[in-house]
C-alpha cells in the first residue's frame, strides 16, 4: 500500500518535472535575427524599403521547433492594420491590399506547447502610391477557385467549347498542325519500356547518356501523351484518346523512385511530374476509376518526394537552379490531383507562397537574370506555363509582378537582333538572339510593350511553336483582345543604348540596339550579394567581353562538355578563363556566392559635339581568397585569408571605336599579377596580321595563313602556340575574327611578359574539338600596387585599308593619370584620379 502511494507521488513528481523542463525549453526559444547569410533569402521587406507591390511579401528566418507564426503590421500611428495569428510558413503575403503609407512590422513564433518567443525587432517599410496590387487569397478561397471537373491545367472545363470553336476558325492553322503531329504519333508511337537505372548511381556523371536519355524518353512518352489527349478534347478522335491513355498508363507503371524519380534524376523526374499531370487532366474522362487510382498512387509518391525536398527549404534558401523550376511543376501536379490526393492542396499552397514571396530569385525588379540569357530563356519559358495555369485555375495574373514589366529589355540590351554568342553566363558562347523569341513574344503580348514586340518582329523568320499550350495561350489572348494589332511595334531608337541591370551587377554598353551587324558592345559584370559568381552565372567579377559587328573579339572562354566536368569546374569557373586578372596565379572563388562584386558607378554621357561615351567602375577584391588546390607556400603567404585590398576596374567606352580599361589593384603582400585575355583566333603582332599596316588587301591572305597554321596544330599539343610569333609589349596586338579585327595595346605597366596557348587547363572531353586562344600578360616582379591600362580598337577589315594607329599616350599630372587618345577623329582626355572613382572625360 505504501509502495503504491510512493509510486503515485513519484509519477506526479516526474510529470511536474517534465512539464517544468518543457516550459523552460519553450521559454528559452529565441528568434534568430542575425544578418542574412550567404544563400539565404533574408528578412523582407528590408528595413526602410519602399516596396513595389501591395501588400508586400514578408519573409523571415525559420527557427527549428516553431510550429506556427504570428505577424503584425501597424501604420505610422501604431494602429494594427493587418495581423495573422496562425501561419505555417516563414513567408507570408496578406490577402488584403495596404494603402499607400508608412508601416511597421514584426513577428513571433509559437512552439507545439504554445509557448511564444519574444517579438522580433520592428522594421519599417513604405507602400508608394504606384505600388502594384498583388494580394494572395487565403488558402480556402484559392482552392475553391479550382474546378471540380477536368481539365484544370491551362483551361477550365467550361472553356473547352470555346477552344473547339477557335480550332475551326481563327486557330485552324494551329489546330491542323497539332492534328498532323498526332497522326504521326499514331503511325510511330513512342516506346514505353521503363528507363534504365545507372550502373553506378554514385558515379552518374560517367553515364551521361543514361542521365539525359531518361529525360528525353520521359518527355517523348508523356509530352506526346498530353498532346494526343488535348487534341482529343478538341475533336473527339478516339484513336488519339486511346494512344494517350496507353502512354499514360504505361508511364504509371514506372518505379516512382526509380530511374525517373525526382531525387534519383531530377531531369527526368521534373518533366514526368508536369507532363503526367497534364495528360491525366486532359484524358480524365476516358479513365476508369481503377485507372485513375493507379495514377493517383503514382503521383502521390512522386509529388510528396518533390514537396518534402522543396518545402520549406525553398522559402529561405532558394538559390538552387533546378529547384526554381521544380516548384511550379509540383504546383501543376497539385492542380491536376486536387481533391483526389489528400496532399495535393499542400503542393498548390506551397507553390503559390513560393511564387508570391520568393520568386524570381535570380533577378530583381530591373529585369536582369544572374544565370545568363540561355538559362533565363529556358527557365522563364517554363515559368510561363505556371503563369498560364494560375490564370486559368485562380484568375491570377502572374505578369503583374514588377519584374515582368522589365523582363523583355534583358535580351534587347544583351543581344540586339541577329546576335550570335558574346554573352556572359553558362551555355551562351553560341547562343542566338533568335532563341529568345518564344519568351519575348509571350511577355510582349502580356505587357503590350511595343519595344519587345519590335524585337520579335525584327527577326523576320520567327514563328510561334506549334504545341497545345501555345494554342491555349493564343486562344486566351484572342478572348482578352490581346493580339499584334492591339499595339504597334516601336523600334527602340529613343531608348538609351546602354543599361545597368543593378540587381545582378551586369552592365551592357552598345552603340545601337537596332541590329547586331552595326553594334559594338561591351558586357561587364560585378555581381553583388546574393549572387556573386554562384550557379550558372559563374563569371568572375570585373570580367568583360568585347564584340564588334557581330563578331566576338575578347571572349569568355571554354565550352561546357557536361555540367561540373573537370573542364567546366576548373577552367570555365576560374578567373583564368575570363578577361580578368589573377594574383600570384590565384583567382576569385569559383562558382561562389561569397565572391561578391559591386558596380561602383555607371553613367552614359555625351560630349558637346554629340558623341557618346560610357563610364563603368567595378570592385571585385572580396572574391580573391585561397581555395583548395593552392600551394602550401601561398596558403602560408596569405594566412590571413585576404589577398587584395582593392581591385578597381574602370571602363571608358568612347563610342564607337575605343575601349579603355584601367585597373588599380593592391595586394596585402607583394605579388605577381597576370592579366588574361581570350579570343577565338591567335593573338599576334599586328605586322604579322597585316604587313605594311594594310588590312583590306591582306584579309584573304591572312585567312589562308591562319588556316594553314591551324591545320598544323594538334589540339592536345602544348607546343601549338609556338607556331606563332612571340608578342612584346612594344607591339600592337592583333585579333582577327572573320572580317573584323581588333587592335589591343597594353600601355601599363611596363615590362610585361606575354605567353599564349590554345590549350585549356584542363581540356574538355574529346567530343569538344574547339580551341580558343589565351594570352597572359604577367608582371616581371612582385609588387603590392599595380596599374594596368589597356586600349582596344576594333575595325572592319573590309571597310578600311589601314590599321588603326594607337593614337594614345598617358602622363601623370598631380593626383591623376591622364590618357590622351583620339576617338572617331576627335581628341579626348580621360582623367583617372588616384584613389577616387571620379573619372571624367573631356
Amino acid at each position: 500500500m505504501f509502495f503504491h502511494a510512493y509510486l503515485k507521488i513519484f509519477v506526479v513528481f516526474l510529470s511536474v518535472f517534465y512539464s517544468f523542463v518543457v516550459l523552460s525549453v519553450a521559454s528559452e526559444m529565441r528568434l534568430d535575427e542575425s544578418p542574412t547569410k550567404t544563400g539565404e533569402w533574408g528578412r523582407r521587406p528590408f528595413n526602410a524599403q519602399t516596396v513595389t507591390v501591395t501588400p508586400p511579401n514578408f519573409a523571415w528566418r525559420p527557427v527549428k521547433g516553431i510550429e506556427r507564426w504570428e505577424l503584425i503590421v501597424q501604420d505610422a500611428a501604431n494602429k494594427i492594420v493587418y495581423e495573422i495569428k496562425d501561419w505555417q510558413f516563414n513567408v507570408h503575403t496578406p490577402p488584403v491590399v495596404l494603402e499607400a503609407g508608412n508601416y511597421i512590422w514584426k513577428y513571433r513564433g509559437f512552439t507545439s506547447n504554445e509557448s511564444a518567443t519574444a517579438w522580433s525587432q520592428e522594421q519599417t517599410f513604405t507602400v508608394p502610391k504606384n505600388a502594384r496590387s498583388m494580394p494572395l487569397p487565403v488558402r480556402s478561397e484559392l482552392l475553391k477557385r479550382i474546378p471540380s471537373e477536368h481539365p484544370r491545367i491551362f483551361v477550365r472545363p467550361e472553356g473547352m467549347m470555346r477552344l473547339r470553336e477557335l480550332a475551326k476558325n481563327e486557330l485552324s492553322g494551329e489546330y491542323n498542325s497539332l492534328v498532323k503531329r498526332c497522326d504521326q504519333l499514331l503511325k510511330n508511337p513512342p516506346e514505353t519500356t521503363e528507363p534504365v537505372l545507372y550502373q553506378n548511381k554514385n558515379a552518374w556523371k560517367n553515364e551521361l547518356e543514361t542521365w539525359w536519355g531518361n529525360r528525353t524518353k520521359t518527355i517523348a512518352v508523356l509530352e506526346n501523351a498530353a498532346t494526343l489527349a488535348f487534341v482529343w478534347n478538341l475533336d473527339g478522335n478516339e484513336h488519339y484518346a486511346e494512344l494517350a491513355k496507353k502512354l499514360l498508363l504505361a508511364a504509371a507503371l514506372w518505379d516512382p523512385k526509380g530511374a525517373t524519380g525526382y531525387r534519383y534524376n531530377d531531369e527526368a523526374g521534373m518533366p514526368f511530374a508536369y507532363h503526367f499531370a497534364r495528360t491525366y487532366t486532359f484524358i480524365n474522362a476516358k479513365l476508369t476509376e481503377e485507372e485513375k487510382q493507379t495514377c493517383r498512387n503514382v503521383m502521390k509518391i512522386r509529388g510528396e518526394e518533390m514537396y518534402h525536398y522543396l518545402c520549406p527549404k525553398q522559402l529561405w534558401n532558394p538559390y538552387d537552379s533546378h529547384a526554381n523550376r521544380a516548384w511550379h511543376f509540383l504546383g501543376e501536379a497539385g492542380l491536376s490531383f486536387h481533391g483526389e490526393i489528400a496532399e495535393a492542396d499542400d503542393w498548390i499552397w506551397f507553390a503559390m507562397n513560393k511564387f508570391y514571396a520568393v520568386y524570381p530569385v535570380w533577378s530583381d525588379d530591373d529585369g536582369g537574370w544572374h544565370e545568363g540569357v540561355s538559362y533565363w530563356s529556358s527557365y522563364q519559358i517554363r515559368f510561363c506555363w505556371w503563369a498560364d495555369a494560375m490564370s486559368a485555375a485562380f484568375g491570377i495574373n502572374a505578369f503583374e509582378k514588377p519584374y515582368y514589366s522589365q523582363i523583355g529589355y534583358y535580351p534587347m540590351y544583351l543581344m540586339p537582333p541577329g546576335s550570335i554568342g558574346g554573352c556572359l553566363g553558362d551555355l551562351n558562347q553560341e547562343y542566338k538572339s533568335a532563341s529568345c523569341l518564344e519568351l519575348v513574344d509571350i511577355v510582349a503580348m502580356q505587357a503590350a510593350n511595343p519595344y519587345w514586340r519590335w524585337y520579335v518582329d525584327a527577326h523576320k523568320t520567327f514563328k510561334t511553336p506549334a504545341n497545345y499550350y501555345t494554342f491555349i495561350r493564343k486562344a486566351s489572348m484572342i478572348d482578352r483582345g490581346i493580339d499584334k494589332s492591339a499595339f504597334k511595334a516601336k523600334e527602340p531608337a529613343d531608348l538609351p543604348v546602354s543599361k545597368w541591370f543593378k540587381g545582378t551587377g551586369l552592365v551592357t554598353l552598345n552603340t545601337t540596339l537596332l541590329n547586331s551587324e552595326n553594334n559594338i558592345q561591351v558586357q561587364f559584370k560585378s555581381a553583388p550579394a546574393p549572387f556573386g559568381s554562384f550557379s550558372h552565372g559563374y563569371d568572375a567579377n570585373n570580367s568583360y567581353i568585347f564584340s564588334a559587328w557581330n563578331e566576338n573579339l575578347l571572349i569568355n572562354s571554354g565550352r561546357r562538355d557536361y555540367y561540373g566536368s573537370p573542364h567546366h569546374t576548373n577552367w570555365m569557373w576560374s578567373t583564368r578563363s575570363e578577361n580578368n586578372i589573377t594574383v600570384d596565379g590565384i583567382g576569385q572563388l569559383k562558382r561562389s556566392n561569397e565572391a561578391i562584386g559591386e558596380i561602383i558607378r555607371f553613367e552614359s554621357l555625351q560630349f558637346d559635339d554629340g558623341a557618346q561615351y560610357d563610364i563603368v567602375i567595378g570592385e571585385a577584391s572580396a572574391g580573391y581568397r585561397i581555395e583548395k588546390g593552392v600551394s602550401e607556400e601561398l596558403v602560408q603567404k596569405y594566412s590571413g585569408g585576404k589577398i587584395l585590398e582593392y581591385f578597381r576596374r574602370h571602363l571608358v567606352f568612347l563610342k564607337p571605336d575605343v575601349l579603355a580599361v584601367y585597373d588599380r589593384l593592391k595586394s596585402v603582400k607583394p605579388a605577381t599579377f597576370e592579366y588574361w585575355l581570350h579570343a577565338k583566333n591567335p593573338f599576334q603582332p599586328l605586322e604579322n596580321y597585316f604587313p605594311n599596316g594594310k588590312s583590306l588587301a591582306n584579309a584573304n591572305v591572312f585567312a589562308e595563313y591562319i588556316h594553314n597554321r591551324l591545320g598544323k596544330i594538334k589540339l592536345n599539343a602544348p607546343e601549338s602556340a609556338d607556331l606563332f610569333e612571340p608578342i612584346t609589349q612594344q607591339q600592337g596586338i592583333g585579333i582577327l575574327v572573320n572580317k573584323v579585327a581588333c587592335r589591343v595595346d597594353f600601355l601599363l605597366p611596363e615590362g610585361l611578359t606575354f605567353t599564349q596557348t590554345n590549350q585549356y587547363d584542363p581540356n574538355p572531353q574529346p567530343k569538344i574539338s574547339i580551341r580558343e586562344w589565351h594570352l597572359t600578360a604577367a608582371t616581371p616582379k612582385p609588387q603590392q600596387d599595380i596599374e594596368f591600362l589597356l586600349i582596344a580598337r576594333p575595325w572592319r577589315v573590309t571597310k578600311t585599308d589601314s590599321i588603326p594607329v594607337l593614337d594614345a599616350r598617358y602622363e601623370r599630372q598631380g593626383n591623376e593619370l591622364r590618357l590622351y587618345i583620339k576617338s572617331n577623329g576627335k581628341q579626348r582626355t580621360i582623367h583617372f584620379p588616384n584613389n577616387s572613382d571620379a573619372v571624367t572625360v573631356k
